[in-house]
Protein backbone atom coordinates (compact mmCIF):
# COMPACT_ATOMS: atom_id res chain seq x y z
CA UNK A 1 0.00 0.00 0.00
CA UNK A 2 1.29 3.45 -0.72
CA UNK A 3 1.98 5.76 2.23
CA UNK A 4 4.56 7.68 1.38
CA UNK A 5 4.37 11.47 0.16
CA UNK A 6 7.17 10.27 -2.85
CA UNK A 7 5.16 7.23 -3.37
CA UNK A 8 1.82 9.26 -3.91
CA UNK A 9 3.61 11.90 -5.66
CA UNK A 10 4.47 9.52 -8.46
CA UNK A 11 1.39 7.96 -8.83
CA UNK A 12 -0.70 11.24 -9.41
CA UNK A 13 1.99 12.41 -11.46
CA UNK A 14 2.07 9.30 -14.19
CA UNK A 15 -2.19 8.91 -13.92
CA UNK A 16 -3.71 10.59 -16.87
CA UNK A 17 -7.05 8.73 -16.45
CA UNK A 18 -9.31 8.70 -13.36
CA UNK A 19 -12.20 6.36 -13.13
CA UNK A 20 -14.67 8.27 -10.17
CA UNK A 21 -17.04 5.54 -8.69
CA UNK A 22 -19.96 6.73 -6.54
CA UNK A 23 -19.19 10.53 -8.37
CA UNK A 24 -22.56 12.01 -7.48
CA UNK A 25 -24.21 14.83 -9.48
CA UNK A 26 -24.64 16.55 -6.53
CA UNK A 27 -21.97 19.79 -6.09
CA UNK A 28 -22.20 19.88 -2.34
CA UNK A 29 -20.96 15.98 -2.39
CA UNK A 30 -16.86 15.31 -1.99
CA UNK A 31 -17.15 13.27 -4.91
CA UNK A 32 -18.20 15.70 -6.91
CA UNK A 33 -15.54 18.37 -5.54
CA UNK A 34 -13.23 15.99 -5.75
CA UNK A 35 -13.76 15.03 -9.27
CA UNK A 36 -14.35 18.70 -10.92
CA UNK A 37 -10.71 19.47 -8.85
CA UNK A 38 -9.09 16.99 -10.44
CA UNK A 39 -10.28 18.01 -14.11
CA UNK A 40 -9.39 21.12 -13.17
CA UNK A 41 -5.82 19.65 -13.03
CA UNK A 42 -5.79 18.24 -16.23
CA UNK A 43 -6.87 14.57 -15.31
CA UNK A 44 -9.37 13.18 -17.70
CA UNK A 45 -12.28 11.92 -15.63
CA UNK A 46 -14.53 9.22 -15.97
CA UNK A 47 -17.85 9.24 -14.18
CA UNK A 48 -19.04 5.78 -12.38
CA UNK A 49 -22.33 5.74 -10.94
CA UNK A 50 -25.55 3.65 -12.35
CA UNK A 51 -27.94 6.34 -11.19
CA UNK A 52 -26.87 8.80 -13.26
CA UNK A 53 -26.53 9.10 -17.30
CA UNK A 54 -24.26 12.30 -16.82
CA UNK A 55 -21.93 13.83 -13.93
CA UNK A 56 -19.47 17.11 -14.88
CA UNK A 57 -20.71 16.78 -18.39
CA UNK A 58 -19.28 13.31 -19.12
CA UNK A 59 -21.30 10.60 -19.85
CA UNK A 60 -21.88 8.40 -17.00
CA UNK A 61 -21.20 4.47 -17.10
CA UNK A 62 -23.03 2.07 -14.59
CA UNK A 63 -19.82 -0.04 -13.68
CA UNK A 64 -16.04 -0.39 -14.04
CA UNK A 65 -16.92 -3.01 -16.54
CA UNK A 66 -18.53 -0.65 -18.95
CA UNK A 67 -15.63 1.07 -19.49
CA UNK A 68 -13.45 0.85 -22.77
CA UNK A 69 -9.63 1.97 -22.98
CA UNK A 70 -6.91 2.25 -20.34
CA UNK A 71 -7.94 3.55 -16.69
CA UNK A 72 -4.86 4.88 -14.27
CA UNK A 73 -6.92 5.08 -11.04
CA UNK A 74 -9.75 3.72 -9.85
CA UNK A 75 -11.05 7.06 -6.93
CA UNK A 76 -13.91 5.22 -4.77
CA UNK A 77 -16.49 6.98 -2.64
CA UNK A 78 -18.39 4.70 -1.60
CA UNK A 79 -18.85 2.72 1.62
CA UNK A 80 -16.11 0.09 2.51
CA UNK A 81 -18.88 -2.86 2.23
CA UNK A 82 -19.05 -2.32 -1.30
CA UNK A 83 -15.09 -2.29 -1.78
CA UNK A 84 -14.51 -6.16 -2.89
CA UNK A 85 -16.77 -5.75 -5.86
CA UNK A 86 -14.93 -2.40 -7.12
CA UNK A 87 -11.46 -4.15 -6.62
CA UNK A 88 -12.85 -7.28 -8.82
CA UNK A 89 -13.79 -4.77 -11.38
CA UNK A 90 -10.88 -2.69 -11.03
CA UNK A 91 -9.06 -5.67 -11.36
CA UNK A 92 -11.07 -7.22 -13.85
CA UNK A 93 -10.59 -3.88 -16.33
CA UNK A 94 -6.77 -4.24 -15.77
CA UNK A 95 -6.61 -0.50 -13.69
CA UNK A 96 -3.22 0.64 -12.68
CA UNK A 97 -4.44 1.61 -8.95
CA UNK A 98 -7.14 1.43 -6.44
CA UNK A 99 -7.93 4.72 -4.03
CA UNK A 100 -9.99 4.64 -1.26
CA UNK A 101 -10.93 7.81 -0.09
CA UNK A 102 -10.98 9.34 3.05
CA UNK A 103 -12.91 6.99 5.63
CA UNK A 104 -13.37 3.79 2.94
CA UNK A 105 -11.46 1.11 5.12
CA UNK A 106 -10.68 -2.20 2.87
CA UNK A 107 -7.50 -3.63 3.86
CA UNK A 108 -8.43 -7.11 2.72
CA UNK A 109 -9.97 -6.13 -0.51
CA UNK A 110 -6.49 -4.00 -1.34
CA UNK A 111 -4.82 -6.96 -0.67
CA UNK A 112 -6.37 -8.78 -3.48
CA UNK A 113 -5.39 -5.60 -5.57
CA UNK A 114 -2.15 -5.96 -4.97
CA UNK A 115 -1.76 -9.14 -5.39
CA UNK A 116 -3.13 -8.51 -8.76
CA UNK A 117 -0.26 -5.83 -9.41
CA UNK A 118 -2.35 -2.99 -8.71
CA UNK A 119 -1.11 0.08 -6.57
CA UNK A 120 -3.27 0.84 -3.38
CA UNK A 121 -3.94 3.88 -1.03
CA UNK A 122 -6.60 3.89 1.75
CA UNK A 123 -8.60 6.46 3.66
CA UNK A 124 -6.89 9.54 1.90
CA UNK A 125 -8.16 12.40 -0.06
CA UNK A 126 -6.84 12.27 -3.87
CA UNK A 127 -7.46 16.53 -3.73
CA UNK A 128 -6.22 16.85 -0.38
CA UNK A 129 -2.78 15.21 -1.72
CA UNK A 130 -2.92 16.51 -4.75
CA UNK A 131 -2.80 20.34 -3.52
CA UNK A 132 -0.26 19.40 -0.92
CA UNK A 133 2.03 17.02 -2.89
CA UNK A 134 1.79 18.71 -6.72
CA UNK A 135 -0.30 22.06 -6.53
Amino acid sequence: MIDTDDALRHLLEKTRTIAVVGLSPNPARASHEVAQYLMTQGYTIIPVNPACDQVLGLKCHASLRDISGRVDLIDVFRRSEEVDAIVDDAIAIGAGAVWLQLGVIAPQALQRAEAAGLQTVMDRCTKIDHRRLLG
